[in-house]
């Protein structure tokens, strides 16, 4: 009987930490999305509340920041000098982790972990998707409340292209009006191709699919590229929404 009773005394005591923990982790994501969303407004001070005043910041491609002003002043110098120019953070789904700090069964901090996707919004331009990359972060309990004392910021690299277009299906011969020749500035000769319900880009020996969005609009699946017809005149070529390139037909 004792022996009993001290089983479904441990399981209650596991039941309350994992409480605990689960608490503490959506108080730490709570934070971290607040954080990220005065990132993504520029919002310095509001970011700078953050921090501890001895914040410590380890970036692989930006070197060390050590304190809060430093840090602030970072913030203001890079990503929020230019009102022409912005970074939107997102996170990963799926990749946040969040570790309990505990001292005497006490929890003092917690590390945050996981990666994030950033986008440039430039004026005038659609938004891009721009890099990946992971953090860690450590949270301190102070006084009742939580700022962060040291960031890690690295693996920094191209984020990959998720395709979000849908393909039609189009028949051969509604994608043999498109096939020929055409030329631009920057690409030089382009051979236009149909290959089982898509056509095919022959740019010297290299070639390069793309599949029907809508009757005369084109896409490439692996990067953010679409390709316009104009019927017997000119393929026009956009890169994140943007024009690229405009081949004329070759008679």
């Amino acid at each position: 009987m004792k022996t009993y009773l001290t089983l479904i005394f441990l399981a209650i005591c596991n039941f309350s930490f994992a409480q605990t923990d689960q608490e503490l982790s959506a108080t730490i994501t709570r934070l971290d999305s607040l954080f990220w969303d005065s990132y993504n407004h520029c919002d310095t001070t509001k970011m700078g509340s953050f921090f501890t005043e001895d914040v410590e910041f380890y970036h692989d491609k930006g070197g060390v920041t050590l304190g809060l002003p430093a840090l602030v002043h970072t913030f203001s110098k890079n990503i929020c000098s230019n009102t022409g120019f912005r970074l939107r953070r997102e996170p990963v789904e799926g990749t946040y982790k969040v570790f309990p700090m505990k001292k005497d069964g006490v929890i003092y901090g917690a590390i945050l972990s996981g990666e994030h996707v950033f986008y440039i919004l430039e004026t005038g331009k659609p938004e891009r998707l721009d890099g990946l990359a992971k953090f860690t972060h450590l949270w301190l309990l102070t006084d009742g409340v939580w700022k962060m004392k040291r960031v890690l910021s690295y693996d920094h690299g191209p984020a990959p292209y998720k395709n979000k277009r849908k393909e039609i299906a189009l028949s051969d011969k509604a994608l043999a009006k498109y096939a020929g020749k055409y030329k631009g500035t920057q690409i030089g000769n382009v051979e236009v191709q149909v290959e089982a319900h898509h056509l095919i880009l022959k740019i010297g020996e290299k070639k390069f699919d793309i599949y029907p969005e809508k009757e005369n609009l084109f896409f490439d699946k692996t990067r953010d590229l679409t390709f316009e017809f104009t019927q017997g005149e000119k393929l026009t070529v956009r890169e994140f929404g943007a024009v690229a390139e405009e081949l004329v037909a070759v008679k």
